[in-house]
């Protein structure tokens, strides 16, 4: 992950002037050709260099996974529009259809005319209906940036209340800053809440469903829950996530209590968290025992991102790994303690993990560059899994140092996701992936950051809706800063000038207004 980079940049600074490379980052580079592809990224290898054609094929790539052969032409990318994303368009399920059904009336209505027939409030019912619902959901936010908020450490995340009124972003320097939302146009600071015994950065936050509580996480076993009322000034609770009925537990390489912590989610009754880890396993926690209930270890990788199902129940849990899969758990039927159900598709690890909260929908972003939209009815059964090596469709591919060639890409044989999108860069970073809100859009779009600086609103049918540019929104608005090297992510040199470069980690949708933020690591000013 991002710690692990930071310090192999530690230990190569030590070597000197003779800028020696670690054992690890090497075999890193040359497991996946990546020195050639960081080149080429960079505008510093040669054009003139002939490259060999032949590839070699490798059995095993770096930390083990096996290393498909480079394909030769044809990489077979998802049909776009997606005839299934089209059929869930017209479904109902993600907003209305804006067009008569009759194909000889069939137009689509100007905004004014819209408007009309809501202010009229007359015959609410057919056309005209589906006509109001869908005023606010063609609103895709694209204009200037109405509000900037800097910062001297880099945005991991950040998010709205369920109600709008609240909205929180976490930074580097392991603080929290709150803001009143209430009007999305106008924002208000009033509190920021720390982690004072973080590692790297805050990898996480959630807040509870009342508003009143915010838990956040770093590389860390310890989850802080700290209250919002910026009355309270009081310190945040520590919560021990490794501390199992009583009992440590934990299977980590480090042992017990040494594992970090990627990903946080309350449940919709604002009485447990659940908690994906470096230690492969998926934690359940109660509030009111303060303690785990329930760990969860078939992944054989990190845990990037979990999720519950849906705000009513929290026996539905989603969650999202390094080892590719998505794997569904309900914990009603735990007595082997195996998932309910895999989803498969992803050829690379999993970064993010969002559910529609309909207890059928989940998203998902992959460092395949794809994201995902899964139906809980097509999911592979445990059964069928089994019989599957899940190492044998991956390229071991590592997103923190090279770009994504398009002949690493090839289709998942066993790939069950109902819309493949494709277009932005998951890229440095677990970029996050999101469906659009309910009350705002209609539930019309799914969205998601980019490396590149964007935030990419696709339709169901895997179509672009939009983009909205945030580097270019925010480009020259912050005086340089005087210790670029040390501030910077990611610093690109073209002739004497120096540059930074941005990457759009998260973004959050207002659930009432056409109002995106987007949080992101400033890397050009």
């Amino acid at each position: 992950m991002d710690e692990s980079d930071h310090e192999q940049q530690g230990e190569e600074r030590h070597e000197g002037r003779h800028n020696r490379v670690s054992a690890a980052r090497l075999l890193n580079l040359l497991a996946s050709n990546g020195l050639r592809h960081i080149l080429h990224y960079n505008g510093l290898h040669d054009a003139n260099v002939v490259e060999d054609d032949e590839e070699e094929d490798y059995e095993f790539g770096f930390f083990g996974y096996r290393r498909r052969a480079r394909r030769s032409g044809g990489q077979q990318f998802p049909k776009v529009p997606s005839e299934e994303g089209a059929q869930l368009m017209g479904s109902g399920d993600f907003g209305s259809n804006p067009h008569y059904v009759d194909k000889l009336k069939r137009r689509k209505q100007a905004l004014a005319t819209k408007i009309m027939w809501r202010e009229l409030g007359v015959d609410v019912s057919g056309p005209q209906r589906r006509d109001m619902q869908s005023i606010t959901q063609g609103l895709i936010p694209g204009s200037v940036a109405d509000k900037i908020v800097h910062f001297d450490s880099r945005c991991y995340s950040g998010q709205f209340s369920d109600d709008g009124d609240f909205f929180f972003c976490c930074a580097q320097d392991f603080k929290v800053r709150m803001y009143d939302t209430s009007n999305p146009f106008e924002w208000k600071y009033y509190k920021t809440v720390d982690y004072p015994f973080g590692q790297w950065t805050i990898t996480d936050a959630s807040l509870s469903p009342d508003n009143k509580f915010l838990a956040y996480s770093s590389i860390r076993n310890l989850v802080c829950l700290a209250p919002t009322d910026p009355a309270d000034s009081s310190d945040p609770a520590i919560l021990d996530l490794s501390s199992l009925s009583g009992r440590r537990g934990g299977r980590g390489l480090y042992g017990n209590s040494h594992f970090g912590i990627w990903s946080i989610r309350f449940s919709g009754d604002g009485r447990e968290i659940v908690a994906g880890t470096s230690d492969q396993s998926v934690i359940v926690y109660d509030l009111e025992t303060r303690q785990s209930v329930l760990r969860l270890q078939n992944h054989e990788d990190d845990v990037n991102a979990v999720c519950f199902g849906d705000k009513s129940s929290p026996h539905i849990l989603y969650s999202g790994s390094d080892d590719t899969t998505l794997r569904v758990w309900d914990r009603r039927s735990m007595g082997d303690g195996r998932e309910a159900g895999v989803f498969m598709g992803h050829t690379e690890g999993l970064t993010y993990v969002d559910s529609k909260g309909d207890g059928r929908y989940v998203l998902s972003n992959g460092k395949d560059q794809s994201m995902k939209l899964w139906d809980l009815r097509k999911m592979m059964t445990t059964a069928k899994f089994d019989t599957i090596d899940v190492n044998r469709y991956t390229t071991g591919f590592d997103y923190r140092f090279e770009p994504y060639p398009d002949d690493y890409y090839e289709p998942h044989p066993h790939d069950c996701s109902v819309v493949t999108f494709r277009g932005h860069r998951v890229l440095k970073t677990l970029i996050r992936c999101h469906f659009s809100p309910p009350g705002s859009t209609n539930s019309r779009y799914v969205y998601t950051g980019s490396e590149d600086g964007k935030v990419y609103v696709y339709n169901l049918d895997a179509t672009l809706a939009g983009t909205i540019d945030v580097g270019q929104a925010t480009a020259n608005s912050r005086p340089r800063d005087p210790d670029i090297f040390a501030a910077a992510y990611e610093i690109r040199s073209s002739r004497s000038d120096v540059m930074w470069k941005t990457c759009v980690r998260d973004a959050s949708w207002h659930p009432n207004s056409p109002v995106l933020a987007g949080k992101l690591s400033r890397l050009s000013g």
